[in-house]
């Protein structure tokens, strides 16, 4: 033998490719598309499968950024452009853990990434919260941008008041599209049905009530800002709330401080007269916030059916900046209203029994995306690390688990010797469970049904909310 050589044998099977990996991620919300883009930029060889439970992609683009934030959307063009490589597919319309199970994928791919987010909400815990009139955030944000579940929701907005149980974005989102003038509106792709019951709102005063001061509020200082520019409403802030933070915020961090400072800027400003648009009455809508204050109860209209007002208790703090925490003192105090929007975050819930879940976190258990206990699983977004964050979290967040995935890819710790089918083997199982996958081209035909609709109406788009409708139109 040739000094040197490799056998023959050898020698071919050191230059034979090894199987391209094949990677599923599940759920197509930014954590989804943001693996996905990591993945297939990093690895010049890898196959990324999206599973989504929707025909539709996008998740929390698509269904939670407000109407009017259509510059927030923008990543929607990079998801498309990821979708589009031929490294990647996409398969809407499948359920994992009803019509495919994370097992049965694990047996497919060699490697599965859980993105699938938090598609329920927290709840208050209190007597009261089931009556009619009272509904999560999560809910009526999907209502208004036409997430299917919620495409019923019919929200009574027959009442003057509306009290938002939170200080976070979303809540500022609520507020802000319940006293939004329906012109701004009605160039956005919020949907029909909803753009109808605002215009017969009887809304005009609402509440943010927060358990804690000022100083803990979660919101940003763009959506305060949008807040108090907004046409048509004004903001009442009680100066008294804010006695002596100016310098309790003088150390602290440069956005808490500059959140802080308008908050005090705005509670002192004399209110300007809000002149009321043609049509409208002279009273003008108004929003509040409201602090150390925690509900105790929704109290019930006579009849038993309906919210009244909700009873909170007065709280103090105990500790000071993020940590601290509201005590109740004692004293309590009612708040009439008709509506009530519970916005104290959402939830994850567990997809598959093979999956391991903090319940009490409702997280799933992980180090840097990794599941613990369970090689080839990964998990990034909400369901990795809990509710919170902006885009931008969420993207470095996915980052960080697709990280995770090519290092293991490199060195071996995932089984690659067995090629594995992919979406070969899944879609034999989807078969015989008579499902159809949605494809990507297939989503691109709903666009452009949802975008020459909206023209008509002089909106970017017309969302279709019926999941049925959907699958009709694709000829499924």
């Amino acid at each position: 033998m040739a000094a040197g050589r490799a056998p023959l044998g050898l020698r071919r099977w050191l230059s034979s490719p090894a199987p391209a990996p094949r990677v599923c991620v599940v759920g197509s919300g930014p954590a989804g598309f943001y693996t996905a883009q990591h993945i297939l930029k990093h690895h010049g060889g890898a196959q990324v499968d999206i599973y989504e439970k929707l025909p539709v992609p996008f998740g929390l683009v698509r269904f939670g950024v407000a109407p009017d934030h259509p510059e927030v959307k923008n990543v929607i063009n990079t998801f498309t452009q990821t979708a589009r490589s031929e490294r990647c597919a996409y398969y809407g319309n499948v359920t994992v853990g009803r019509d495919v199970t994370v097992p049965e994928l694990r047996q497919a791919y060699h490697a599965v990434v859980l993105s699938y987010g938090a598609e329920d909400n927290r709840v208050l815990g209190i007597p009261g919260e089931n009556l009619s009139g009272v509904y999560s955030a999560r809910a009526f944000v999907g209502w208004y941008n036409g997430l299917p579940e919620n495409r019923d929701l019919k929200p009574d907005l027959n009442c003057e008041t509306a009290l938002i149980l939170g200080h976070g974005n979303v809540a500022l989102d609520i507020a802000r599209i319940l006293l939004s003038p329906l012109q701004l509106l009605r160039k956005t792709d919020i949907t029909d049905s909803s753009l109808a019951a605002l215009a017969c709102s009887k809304v005009k005063r609402v509440w943010l009530v927060g358990r804690r001061g000022p100083l803990q509020v979660a919101f940003t200082i763009k959506e305060l800002r949008e807040m108090i520019n907004l046409p048509g409403a004004r903001a009442v802030l009680n100066p008294a709330d804010f006695t002596g933070l100016e310098n309790a915020v003088k150390d602290a961090p440069r956005p808490r401080k500059r959140l802080t400072e308008l908050m005090i800027k705005t509670a002192l400003e004399k209110p300007v007269e809000v002149q009321a648009t043609a049509g409208e009455a002279a009273a003008p809508r108004e929003w509040r916030l409201k602090f150390q204050r925690s509900p105790q109860e929704v109290l019930p209209t006579p009849d038993g059916r309906r919210a009244r007002g909700v009873r909170m208790a007065v709280t103090r703090l105990e500790g000071s900046g993020d940590s601290a925490r509201a005590i109740p003192t004692g004293d309590v105090e009612e708040l009439e209203c008709g509506l009530v929007l519970s916005s104290i975050g959402y939830r994850s819930l567990p997809l598959d029994p093979a999956v391991p879940f903090d319940a009490q976190r409702g997280i799933i258990p992980n180090s840097s995306g990794r599941v613990e206990g369970v090689p080839g699983l990964y998990c990034s977004g909400w369901v990795k690390r809990g509710p919170t964050g902006v885009i931008i979290t969420t993207m470095n967040d996915s980052f960080d688990t697709a990280q995770s995935v090519l290092e293991d890819l490199q060195g071996g710790v995932l089984d690659m010797s067995p090629s594995r089918e992919g979406f070969g083997a899944v879609e034999s199982i989807l078969h015989s469970r008579g499902v159809r996958p949605v494809s990507f081209s297939d989503w691109e035909k709903i666009d452009a049904a949802e975008v020459a609709r909206g023209k008509a109406a002089g909106k970017p788009r017309e969302k279709i909310v019926d999941p049925a409708e959907m699958l009709r139109l694709i000829g499924h």
